[in-house]
């Protein structure tokens, strides 16, 4: 079912002309910031890759890629979920050092989202962002030390959108608190887990939720992680309030990376122990890989909370279902 919510009495701030050049300014200025406050080298990235390298984001394990054959090389392709495990691989293939770190645009288009609502679309665009870590920064103290940067970031590039097109408003909040999704789940426990973020963005405005994908308390986990990409326990979502639509807006999920035991102990609790025998997994386990940290920020997210926009749409070019279509039409939500 797609729901989408309208704003009583919305008027985009920025009109369509304003809205394409400032989504042009938020890129340019976010990702400059960024690389620079990360250590970071901009690369080229892939669209697709063969699905026999076990390289496609596995997301929550139950999400179909888009695959189609390739008489040429003899095999199936698939569109990337996203560039988690890619990115570990160029940053070794590149010659990356400690402290260095690439990032890149990525592109994707996930058939499976169960919804198409005001922050959700078929088409991803987003920073994947990978950084060559030491094997003592593999810890809590360091994964919080990135997330500030990142959401410094973030506020940083609003308030210089907000200096050039001073209607903007909704100013976020720099400092995060953190959160640990057991401790959530104690905060709030007649709550779902989204119903929890909500109550937490609301009074904190911007947190990180931590520890995704490790089993809670009650038996559940509070979403969904592939077992070979991220240690589920240290890793998480950058969460901000959206004022305008009253609902936790997450820009970015990212954690420090599975080493060899954190993989081996994941891919047991999935029950899909034979991945380790694929090429990315054999070369972890090998100690052809190096230690990292990394994730994805949506860029039309970003854009759309700097904007103060009420549905993705409005910065980025998707497919819709006639009634979003029609919602949006009769409510002043011009989708691009």
């Amino acid at each position: 079912m797609n729901t989408v919510i309208i704003p009583k009495g919305y008027k985009s701030p920025l009109d369509l002309y304003q809205t394409q050049k400032a989504i042009a300014l938020t890129k340019r200025i976010f990702q400059d910031n960024l690389a620079g406050m990360l250590g970071l080298q901009r690369v080229s990235a892939p669209l697709m890759v063969v699905e026999s390298t076990g390289l496609n984001d596995g997301l929550n394990g139950t999400e179909r890629p888009v695959s189609f054959d390739i008489p040429a090389v003899n095999g199936t392709a698939s569109i990337v979920h996203s560039l988690a495990k890619w990115k570990r691989m160029a940053l070794a293939k590149y010659g990356f050092s400690a402290g260095q770190g690439l990032y890149t645009d990525m592109n994707a288009i996930r058939r499976d989202e169960e919804e198409l609502d005001n922050i959700h679309s078929i088409y991803v665009d987003q920073w994947d962002w990978e950084k060559i870590i030491t094997k003592e920064e593999r810890n809590e103290e360091y994964l919080r030390k990135t997330v500030d940067t990142i959401v410094g970031c973030i506020c940083d590039t609003q308030e210089a959108l907000m200096n050039i097109y001073p209607v903007l408003s909704h100013k976020l909040t720099r400092r995060v608190t953190y959160i640990k999704s057991e401790e959530l789940l104690r905060m709030y426990p007649d709550k779902t887990p989204k119903e929890r973020e909500l109550l937490a963005a609301r009074e904190y405005k911007t947190v990180f939720i931590s520890q995704i994908g490790c089993k809670l308390s009650d038996g559940t986990v509070h979403d969904g992680r592939a077992p070979d990409y991220d240690d589920w326990s240290l890793n998480g979502d950058i969460i901000f309030h959206n004022e305008l639509l009253d609902i936790p807006f997450e820009v970015s999920s990212m954690g420090i990376r599975v080493d060899k035991q954190s993989l081996l102990s994941q891919l047991h609790i999935r029950g899909c122990d034979d991945w380790a025998n694929k090429p990315f997994h054999k070369a972890l386990l090998n100690d052809e890989l190096p230690l990292t940290i990394g994730g994805g920020i949506g860029q039309s997210r970003l854009c759309m909370l700097i904007m103060n926009k009420a549905h993705i749409g409005e910065v980025q070019s998707s497919v819709w279902d006639e009634k979003t279509e029609r919602l949006c039409r009769e409510n002043g939500i011009e989708l691009l």
